[in-house]
């Protein structure tokens, strides 16, 4: 560009790019071209561009090498910033105006919003609007004419000849009529198609009219013979179907197989028609008049809905009030059949029973079964699994973890007075009961002629109870407890909750009361444990703060055994049977798994404290300690949680029970206290060798174990029992970290045990549990591995050589001889220049959004400021006016007073 001012330049540019004005020749005005406009556009935009030196920055380099290009070198911040300004006015400007908006879709349909118009009148008025709509949009069409419909068909579609009898024959061809198509393309659509047309205009000739009529006769019979094939077809699938109709009606009206009035349908099973015949019978109905018998068949009814639940208390409270009254009905010699409100209410009398009945259709409360007679309900403790019943109620009175202590029951629940430590010197006051007063069992049958009423109170207390199941037997307590909470739901009245709420509390004093000696009804036992299970599910704050309140009582009662003496013969400490009764109860209504449960937690510190507290004296301490220790088992299955004292009761009965070489307590292995090993009470519960030479284990029985004399059987069904248990408890334990310092000391025991003079059975029974506890404890050291310190990277030896690089040069500050180390040199380094310029983006965004908020601001100042000086505008008019006024009246006041 030539050198001097910034005119001459810019002369100088014009008249080498030809577009000085001076140069230009006045011509005559000729058309230009959008290229060439584009053109001088293009060049006037690069002269206004070399003009302008500042709008250029250079980067100087250090060392130029020519025919080198750097990236960079020169470049254009003005445009750079314009282009990102424009940039940023796209993007975060539209999201700034955006900002805050929420979206949404208006329901704009015609009564869609209206609650008094029903689903039919909303699709009237809609569709009525739509017509109006489309009859506004095509009232000034003159080009589209009505199209004319027949059944939803458009008739310009129709074929007229189609079906009035035309014949379909070649033979009858000769009568003159001409089908619809051949109408529509010879005689209207210039005697041949567009196709044939095109064809011929590219052969160079022009069909004939001959030839032209040729080929429409053709497409015509080929029209026909097709129509007359699919008729003949419809004709024959349509025969098929009008012979086979007859085996379609019995599928149709087949009849229901839970209907039990066979008069109602035919055999045929099809009501109010005739019996169906062959095909080929002269009598067989034709179709017609098969199908205008259908319309006097009988409609179908409609099944009963499903009731809710207080429904179906009031059917079942209902069925047993009416149940009720045809008893006392009965007794009195009445028919029960008859009664007033029946009469009242039209309904048919029973039919009075004759004397050659023959006594097979007086089900009075078949329809009632269930619960009982009377009762037409399921047992509400669905819940209790049968499964779990039996389950639960074996383990009661006849599983491998089951034991108890006679005496402690006698003491507890008797309330005779009879107990020699009823006082104690710590804890004065007699022993507190934790169930009813025991009364003398009386068993008495109902006669066959006298029949279990159907309604009872609710009682309140025990003792309500127990009159009223007085005359009961204990297969009908169950049908008696469900009545009661059959009448008493809790939907039917709402004071039947706190009725309900006694009825568990009594439940359970009637548990304790059936399981204590000297004669426990365990059979009875299994089937009340369902209707509590129910009700403590109904009402579980209750139900809980009841079971507490017993766990309280039997906790006092050990204190107050304790304190008068663990070793004395007389101080009840140990539970009974009663009492293990409740506890296996408790397991099985609530939650064992918990980590904290207001009823499971106090009952694990209370069986904890009788197993590491009460001392051994007889074989039903020993009994009712196993029983305890299987009763953690049964809690812990799930949690795994260890209980040390549990494991340490079952080696001591081991050792209490089983022959073995330990001369004393210091010869035992391990660190397990044993209190009671090798004492005077304890030692009457050895087994005798010689005894028991051909005795076997058994399943034991924890009400036999609990009160009579204990045998030599006795004592090897207990010994069976403790193996299980360890055995069971090295399964449960195995997983944990102590877990050899746990049964090391109890396999010495094992080995240390006398078995060679009793039964091969016993034998091999210690020999298996031998075994497997040795093979559990060497997975258990197998898998154990010796405490490691933390493990890190080694810290390398510093070293002082000098680093040599074969070359200083800056240009080769990034070559690295190791190439991966490089490659990653490289990658640092873009990402560091990534990183920066992000920064330097978001720098740049976040100045322009403050630019954009403060021109919002600046805008919104203004205006404010506007409307106030209007505002200020308008009341200084106002009261520029008020003063003008104010002084016109003040002078007129003066005027007035000078005259």
């Amino acid at each position: 560009m030539a050198k001097g001012s910034q005119l001459s330049q810019l002369k100088s540019a014009l008249s080498q790019a030809g577009i000085n004005r001076q140069n230009v020749k006045k011509k005559k005005p000729s058309r230009s071209t959008e290229h060439d406009r584009v053109k001088k556009a293009a060049k006037l935009k690069e002269i206004q561009q070399k003009l302008n030196p500042f709008d250029v920055k250079v980067t100087k380099l250090k060392h130029d090498v020519g025919g080198r290009k750097i990236k960079g070198a020169s470049g254009r911040p003005a445009q750079s910033k314009q282009a990102g300004m424009q940039q940023r006015e796209k993007t975060l400007l539209k999201e700034l105006e955006e900002r805050g908006r929420v979206g949404g879709v208006v329901d704009r349909r015609f009564g869609e919003n209206d609650p008094s118009m029903s689903l039919e009148e909303r699709m009237l008025e809609r569709f009525t609007k739509e017509r109006q709509r489309a009859s506004k949009a095509s009232a000034f069409n003159l080009d589209d004419e009505e199209e004319l419909t027949h059944y939803g068909q458009s008739l310009s579609n129709l074929d007229d000849f189609d079906d009035i009898g035309l014949p379909m024959d070649e033979d009858e061809e000769e009568e003159g009529q001409l089908n619809h198509e051949t109408v529509k393309k010879v005689h209207f659509g210039g005697f041949g198609d567009r196709d044939d047309e095109a064809k011929d205009e590219e052969s160079g000739r022009k069909k004939t009219k001959a030839e032209v009529m040729a080929e429409v006769i053709t497409k015509s019979k080929e029209h026909k013979m097709r129509r007359q094939v699919e008729k003949e077809q419809e004709e024959n699938m349509r025969h098929q179907l009008d012979q086979d109709f007859d085996s379609l009606r019995t599928l149709l009206y087949a009849p229901d197989p839970s209907s039990t009035d066979n008069d109602s349908i035919p055999p045929s099973g099809v009501p109010n028609l005739p019996i169906l015949k062959p095909a080929n019978d002269e009598d067989t109905m034709d179709y017609d008049k098969q199908v205008r018998e259908l319309a006097f068949d009988k409609r179908a009814n409609p099944k009963d809905r499903t009731k809710t639940e207080e429904e179906l208390a009031l059917q079942q409270k209902e069925a047993l009030e009416k149940a009720e009254r045809q008893r006392k009905l009965r007794m009195s010699g009445q028919d029960p059949g008859v009664s007033d409100d029946e009469d009242a209410g039209g309904r048919k009398r029973k039919r009075v029973r004759g004397g050659d009945d023959l006594d097979d259709d007086f089900m009075q409360d078949e329809t009632l079964g269930g619960l009982g007679p009377g009762l037409g309900a399921g047992d509400d403790g669905e819940a209790y699994s049968e499964s779990n019943e039996e389950s639960e109620g074996s383990s009661v009175h006849d599983s491998d973890e089951e034991d108890g202590n006679e005496d402690d029951v006698g003491d507890i629940m008797d309330g005779d007075g009879s107990s020699n430590g009823e006082t104690s010197v710590g804890e004065e006051g007699e022993f507190t009961e934790i169930t009813t007063k025991r009364k003398t069992v009386r068993f008495k049958t109902l006669e066959p002629s006298q029949e279990l009423p159907y309604t009872f109170p609710a009682p309140e207390t025990h003792d309500e109870f127990l009159e009223i199941i007085e005359d009961v037997r204990d297969d009908d307590v169950p049908t008696v407890v469900q009545r009661i909470r059959t009448l008493y739901h809790q939907s039917l009245a709402p004071e039947n909750r706190f009725k309900l709420q006694d009825l568990t509390r009594v439940l359970v004093d009637h548990i304790l009361y059936i399981t204590s000696p000297p004669t426990p009804r365990m059979t009875l036992l299994g089937t009340l444990v369902p209707h509590l299970f129910s009700l403590s599910q109904s009402h579980p704050i209750d139900s809980a703060e009841y079971f507490v309140e017993k766990l309280s009582l039997m906790h006092k009662n050990l204190k107050r055994g304790l304190v008068t003496g663990a070793l004395e013969p007389s101080s009840r400490t140990w539970p009974g049977l009663s009492e293990l009764t409740f506890l296996r109860v408790i397991g099985i209504i609530w939650p064992t798994s918990d980590m904290h449960h207001p009823v499971i937690s106090p009952a694990r510190l209370l069986m904890g404290t009788y197993l590491g507290l009460c001392r051994v004296r007889s074989f039903t301490d020993a009994t009712s300690g196993l029983f305890l220790s299987s009763l953690f088992l049964q809690y812990e299955s799930l949690s795994k949680r260890f209980v040390p004292e549990a494991v340490n009761f079952t080696v001591n009965a081991t050792l209490h029970l089983a022959p073995h070489a330990f001369a004393s307590a210091n010869s035992l292995p391990g660190a397990f206290p044993c209190p009671d090993f090798g004492s005077a009470l304890c030692r009457p519960l050895a087994i005798n060798k010689k005894a028991a030479i051909g005795l076997v284990f058994q399943k034991p029985d924890l009400q036999q174990l609990m009160s009579a004399q204990p045998t030599e059987q006795y004592k090897m069904d207990a010994l069976g029992l403790a193996l299980d248990l360890i055995d069971r408890f090295a399964d449960m334990y195995k997983a944990l970290d102590g877990f050899i310092e746990l049964y090391e000391p109890i396999h010495t025991v094992l080995l240390g045990l006398e078995c060679g003079n009793l039964s091969e059975s016993v034998q091999s029974r210690v020999a298996s549990l031998q075994d497997k506890v040795a093979r559990l404890l060497k997975f258990a050291r197998q898998s154990r591995k010796p405490l490691l310190l933390q493990a890190h990277k080694p810290i390398p030896i510093p070293s002082y050589i000098p680093k040599f690089e074969s070359s200083s040069s800056s240009y080769l500050r990034r070559q690295d001889p190791d190439r991966e180390r490089n490659e990653a040199s490289k990658l640092r380094y873009q990402l560091k220049q990534e990183r920066k310029g992000a920064i330097r983006e978001l720098r740049k965004d976040a100045k322009f959004l403050a630019a954009a908020e403060h021109k919002k601001q600046v805008e919104k100042d203004h205006a404010y400021k506007e409307r106030m000086n209007k505002a200020f505008s308008s009341l200084e008019g106002e009261r520029a006016e008020q003063k003008a006024m104010e002084r016109e009246q003040a002078k007129e006041k003066r005027r007035a007073g000078r005259k």
